[in-house]
């Protein structure tokens, strides 16, 4: 790679000025250029980038103070260094403000203003550094294929709205909706992609393991604690913490994270030691919390703390126009990763994907695709490498029933296939255990 030498550019209406500078900082490996006025700085700016403008303020016509200002409105990143002979309080202080890097007064000391030309290069140099490696954590970020429904739209476009901010953002939406592919989009978009996003499954952890999982603990804090151990709140200091599930967190628990958000502090169980935390806050659910703070099982100040913006992420079956740009989507994916050489779907598997309710969504849609891939020797997806259509021809008789007959019907035959092992016919399904519990007790299913 090519060394790049920092480019400089010297303002001054003083010949002398202008060539001793220039040829002092060209002996120091600068790329410098000079102009004699104001007018003549801003041509160079429209021709090339500098990384340091060192410029008098006093000169006639356009005095460095305005400079400062059409050069702000061109480019924000290049450090400008003010000198002048006519030193004044106020004009040091109204320079600082316009976004000046330094302000020295003449006659200085040449080693003086080479210190800070150096520290300002630096500066330039690691703002550049940190947007080019945020603009390529942008792009590397969780890529989301929403299709082209509306609805999906609106939610992509809040999700980038609310991302630079340090907002709490509440994620609603059924399972395997891709709520967490969201709150990681919005981490990789926000100014804390540096960090980390560390994400918890509330539902899928008992009481004293998700305060355990959040807090972290001491050692010996409880039987089986022979470390020390950091929580997932300490550990996501300095980027963002994903709470997915938040509506399965229990009444202590809730008071602890409340607590938590509130302070800015943690204790670890069985410490005494308060620890700072600085994190921002991004959760997802599947239920009803307004319902639940109705019922008295979830508490109100926290769902207040959460839900400062909310996002919800329709299900599958509301947007069938997505269907079939998200199943070509994970068909090219995963095609290419298990070399398989199925690009395609016939029209009768075209039909039928767009018909069924995927009451697990997205991730539901994934896993079928996945299934009938393993299944699938030729070059198109076709009717019996599909897990949805049944061997018996059920599936013909289904359609023709109510999208939550068809659901009840799919989940039962799942879980028989399963031997009702709730745990792999949920991953099946492509939904948690705990929305499969849900739906059983909405259809009056039960173990057989």
């Amino acid at each position: 790679m090519v060394q790049r030498f920092p480019k400089l550019l010297i303002v001054d209406d003083e010949l002398h000025v202008r060539e001793s500078l220039s040829h002092w900082f060209s002996e120091d490996g600068y790329d410098v250029e000079a102009a004699g006025s104001g007018t003549e700085a801003l041509a160079l700016l429209g021709r090339n980038t500098f990384d340091v403008i060192v410029s008098d303020i006093k000169m006639p016509k356009m005095d460095g103070l305005e400079l400062l200002g059409r050069v702000r409105k061109k480019d924000a990143n290049v450090a400008i260094i003010l000198v002048t002979a006519y030193a004044s309080v106020d004009t040091a202080v109204h320079a600082l403000k316009e976004g000046a890097y330094d302000y020295l007064v003449k006659p200085f000391d040449p080693e003086e203003l080479s210190r800070i030309v150096a520290k300002a290069c630096e500066k330039v140099s690691l703002t550049k550094e940190n947007a080019s490696l945020k603009s390529r954590l942008a792009r590397s970020g969780p890529k989301i294929v929403t299709g082209a429904s509306p609805e999906m739209g609106k939610v992509m476009e809040l999700a980038e709205m609310v991302a630079p901010t340090d907002t709490s953002v509440l994620i609603r939406g059924e399972s395997g909706t891709g709520k967490e592919l969201v709150a990681r989009l919005i981490h990789t978009r926000s100014q804390r992609a540096f960090g980390t996003i560390v994400a918890v499954n509330c539902g899928a952890l008992s009481d004293s393991l998700l305060e355990s999982e959040l807090f972290g603990h001491e050692k010996g804090a409880f039987t089986g604690a022979n470390t020390r151990r950091k929580g997932k709140i300490e550990l996501a200091d300095g980027g963002t913490l994903f709470l997915d599930e938040i509506g399965e967190v229990s009444p202590k628990v809730q008071v602890e994270l409340l607590r938590a958000l509130e302070d800015k502090k943690i204790t670890r169980l069985g410490g005494t030691q308060e620890i700072p935390v600085n994190f921002r806050l991004v959760c997802a659910t599947n239920r009803d919390l307004e319902k639940a703070v109705r019922d008295g099982d979830f508490r109100d100040d926290l769902f207040f703390r959460i839900n400062v913006f909310s996002l919800t992420i329709p299900p599958l079956r509301d947007r069938p126009e997505d269907i079939l740009p998200i199943a070509e989507h994970f068909l090219e994916r995963y095609a290419g990763a298990m070399g398989r050489q199925a690009r395609g779907f016939s029209k009768e598997v075209e039909t039928l994907l767009a018909q069924y309710p995927w009451p697990g969504n997205v991730r539901e849609l994934a896993n079928a695709i996945e299934r009938a891939l393993v299944v699938c020797r030729g070059t198109e997806i076709e009717r019996e490498h599909l897990p949805i259509v049944s061997q018996n021809g059920e599936d013909s008789a289904e359609r023709d029933q109510s999208l939550s007959a068809l659901e009840e019907r799919h989940i039962k035959r799942v879980l028989k296939q399963h031997a009702f092992n709730v745990t792999h016919a949920a991953k099946a399904l492509g939904i948690d255990r705990v929305t499969l519990y849900n739906k059983m007790r909405k259809f009056g299913i039960e173990r057989e």
